[in-house]
């Protein structure tokens, strides 16, 4: 932009120099760019020359049009290219403003909280040999009625503005030389010791001193409570969290333009008393499922195996798989207009930790999950 301004300067001095007594002749001169108009003072001087050509004024007036004409092409020439430099750069300073301005209203759009909210410091990661780390990710799925969209998705009036509850929880995992990357899921009913956590709001939520069910962690303080839990548990340090809510399913998986799923049987989730379930009905074989029936596909118990978490745990598995194969084709991402549709929608997903929370870092983790083979 520094470059791009210099043009800009050039011009305004140029045109300064009109002021001076010479100024709009020589303004004049280049006005085509061409060279015509200097011609057409050529011709001025050849007429008026018979006339003058024995006196000293004669022979200042042809001195003065001669370095007029020839001046003139040169002088055209220079005021095209400023004139061309300065609208150049007058359309790039315009479209890195409007960029710009898309970058930070997609960066607004990004939920952000702290990443521990317990009383613990998570330890430091240690490097392998090659002083390389390796990189944790916990992905949360939250069942959260805290909007009309939630809740329309969610039924289940009776929890409308309860606490949240961690539904999903997966712990991702890239190796230090991202030669691999896997995934842990925590079912929902783990039960567990829940550690202190203080809520972003400064409210303070004291250990548990019986087990409880590991998803109620997310209403004991948000995501960070989650990570500090998971943290508590395992011991392995965590190094970003990324949260999801029912409708930041449904429109990711809109602008990702489906999923493919493949099951081996028909599906119809119910539960034992035809009642309950995500409602998912699909035919055995591949289905590309998005919007609402992504979801399903995600909350889906009773339609997998022995219809327990285990079971919903595979499919959720099986989703993110497949969407990261869509992803890696390309195919949104060639076309600027589903390239933003999925940029809106995932910056309005999700909440993430304050180490994630602008579209260049999150492209930067895009890169790191990128090497894996």
């Amino acid at each position: 932009m520094g470059r791009s301004s210099m043009p800009g300067e050039g011009t305004r001095s140029r045109v300064r120099h009109a002021d001076r007594p010479d100024g709009d002749e020589s303004l004049y001169e280049g006005e085509d760019g061409d060279g015509s108009a200097s011609g057409a003072s050529a011709a001025k001087a050849s007429a008026d020359g018979p006339g003058r050509r024995s006196g000293a004024r004669g022979r200042n007036n042809r001195g003065r049009n001669a370095r007029s004409t020839r001046r003139a092409p040169k002088s055209g020439k220079r005021r095209v290219l400023r004139w061309g430099s300065a609208v150049l750069a007058l359309l790039i300073l315009g479209a890195g403003g409007a960029g710009y301005l898309y970058y930070e209203h997609l960066n607004g759009n990004i939920r952000k909280e702290d990443l521990t909210l317990g009383d613990k410091r998570m330890a430091d990661h240690k490097a392998n040999a090659a002083g390389q780390t390796p990189l944790n990710i916990l992905l949360i799925g939250s069942d959260a009625r805290d909007s009309e969209a939630n809740q329309k998705l969610g039924g289940a009036k009776e929890t409308f503005g309860a606490p949240p509850l961690a539904d999903v929880q997966m712990l991702l995992h890239l190796s230090a030389d991202r030669s691999n990357l896997s995934v842990v899921s925590m079912p929902r009913d783990t039960m567990l010791k829940m550690p202190k956590c203080t809520a972003p709001d400064g409210e303070v939520f004291p250990a548990s001193t019986g087990d409880v069910q590991t998803n109620q962690s997310l209403g004991r303080g948000g995501p960070g409570c989650t990570v500090a839990t998971w943290y508590e548990l395992t011991g392995i340090r965590i190094d970003h969290f990324m949260m999801i809510d029912f409708a930041g399913v449904v429109s990711m998986a809109d602008a990702i333009g489906g999923v493919p799923v493949c099951v081996s049987d028909n599906i119809y989730s119910r539960g034992a008393n035809g009642r309950g379930g995500s409602g998912l009905k699909l035919e055995k074989g591949t289905t590309y499922v998005k919007g609402e029936q992504a979801l399903q596909w995600l909350r889906t118990r009773y339609g997998f195996e022995d219809g327990s978490d285990l079971a919903r745990a595979k499919a959720q598995h099986q989703y993110m798989n497949a969407m990261v194969r869509e992803l890696r084709k390309g195919t949104k991402l060639t076309d600027p207009g589903k390239l933003m549709n999925l940029a809106e929608a995932a910056t309005n997903a999700l909440t993430v930790d304050k180490g994630l929370d602008t579209v260049k870092k999150l492209y930067d983790l895009a890169e790191e999950l990128k090497k894996v083979p």
